[in-house]
């Protein structure tokens, strides 16, 4: 499963002890993530986790355009719901596209608990399914 990552910074000591609690699973799993939360995670966790931009010079906006393109199979998005800025429509935006495709999106940690617990299980085995679905009729066409 393809995975995503993104924590504001008062969020990323959060979703790094998240993500050591659950390494074993993360680990089997392609993950990517905005920058600094990247390679926070990667040196906190030893994860191998595949670093975009930093979220305010475009890293979310790359993780919405994989989304789009229904590359993105769960969200890991640990916001400050605090911070009012112009940056909140990006986030709204990268919500609306998850549920738009179906992507589960986990916006704090005990939705991100049940998610990564399902993952495990072989409850979210149906985005693998989904994808090969759209992959072959894109190929059909």
């Amino acid at each position: 499963m393809e995975i995503a990552i993104i924590a504001s910074d008062k969020r990323k000591d959060l979703m790094t002890e998240f993500c050591i609690a659950y390494c074993g699973i993360l680990c089997r799993h392609h993950l990517c993530a905005t920058g600094t939360t990247g390679r926070y995670l990667a040196e906190a966790t030893g994860l191998d986790i595949e670093i975009m931009l930093a979220g305010t010079h475009g890293g979310t906006q790359q993780i919405a355009s994989r989304i789009s393109y229904n590359e993105i199979d769960l969200l890991l998005y640990f916001r400050d719901t605090d911070d009012d800025n112009e940056y909140s429509d990006v986030q709204i935006n990268l919500i609306r596209m998850c549920d738009k495709q179906n992507i589960p999106v986990a916006t704090n940690i005990a939705t991100a608990e049940a998610l990564v617990l399902a993952l495990d299980r072989g409850d979210l085995d149906w985005r693998m399914l989904l994808r090969q679905n759209q992959q072959n009729q894109q190929n059909d066409k």
